[in-house]
């Protein structure tokens, strides 16, 4: 491997690797914020931060080109599925551990071989589908069903998860669109969600926890640049296997400032997701597979 190709494949690395904890900081902040405020401001003063801090990009890039992306519908059905996601997250931080909340979202990459496969008509093989069974198995074992039933903030945090799912497939088939209209609309689509619930519950902020709720929003801006120039940097097939990094941080922060600790449950549900995950990705990895 050339030099330059080692380097940017280090940087993309590290790129991943800083994305994902700040992604981490993000729902540990979001996390502690819910305790006090509702999800409706939440959202909404973290979505207007995230879109003050992408004003400078959205100038260089045209606003006018910006504001009329390519296949508008899909688009419009990716804001949704983020806006969703994003709504449903910050509702279930407020009930579940942070451990437990991170193990059902990092379920999303095989919800997503799911989806390519019924709508890009991919096809997946006996293999494959071998291990998003595998996959499901280690969900269940997270959700507990034995404990008598299983909870709504579970339930949700799985949505969440097709959610997130939903959203990443659009992004691949938006992928001639550039970052900063795809985060752009990512974001406007959350501040209309916060928007919309703020009616319903209004905690005044302190001038401290006003800082903290926009801070949401720069670290989160800051995580998905990172991440998409890491995806840029080098091959997805190397940098994405780092992105389960986010289980050690969810338990790392969750530990510190809630002084949650994970069963053994979720634990071992956990790694079962983990592992079909890294598998599924070496299988995408392997040479002769066709993209």
């Amino acid at each position: 491997m050339p030099a330059s190709s080692r380097y940017a494949a280090l940087a993309g690395i590290g790129l991943m690797l800083l994305g994902v904890m700040m992604f981490s900081l993000n729902d540990a902040m979001g996390k502690w914020l819910v305790a006090t405020y509702t999800v409706g401001q939440v959202v909404l003063i973290r979505s207007a931060a995230s879109l003050v801090m992408l004003t400078p990009l959205l100038m260089r890039e045209g606003l006018a080109r910006v504001l009329r992306p390519e296949q508008p519908w899909l688009q419009a059905g990716r804001v949704a599925a983020a806006t969703t996601e994003v709504g449903i997250f910050y509702w279930v931080l407020s009930y579940l551990p942070l451990a437990d909340t991170m193990t059902f979202l990092m379920a999303s990459p095989i919800f997503v071989v799911v989806i390519s496969a019924v709508v890009l008509r991919e096809r997946v093989g006996p293999r494959r589908w071998l291990l998003v069974a595998i996959g499901f198995a280690g969900v269940v074992i997270a959700l507990r069903p034995g404990a008598g039933s299983v909870s709504l903030p579970a339930l949700g945090a799985l949505v969440g998860a097709l959610m997130f799912a939903l959203m990443n497939v659009a992004s691949r088939m938006l992928r001639g669109s550039s970052d900063v209209t795809l985060v752009f609309w990512q974001a406007a689509g959350a501040l209309l969600l916060g928007a919309a619930l703020v009616p319903f519950g209004w905690v005044e902020p302190s001038a401290r926890d006003f800082v903290l709720l926009a801070l949401l929003g720069l670290v989160s801006s800051v995580a998905h640049m990172c991440v998409t120039r890491s995806l840029k940097l080098a091959p997805a097939s190397l940098v994405a296997p780092y992105q389960y990094t986010f289980i050690a941080w969810a338990v790392l922060w969750g530990w510190l400032m809630f002084g949650e600790v994970p069963d053994v449950q979720t634990l071992i549900g956990a790694t079962v997701i983990v592992a079909t995950g890294l598998v599924l990705l070496w299988s995408e990895a392997r040479p002769g597979r066709r993209t």
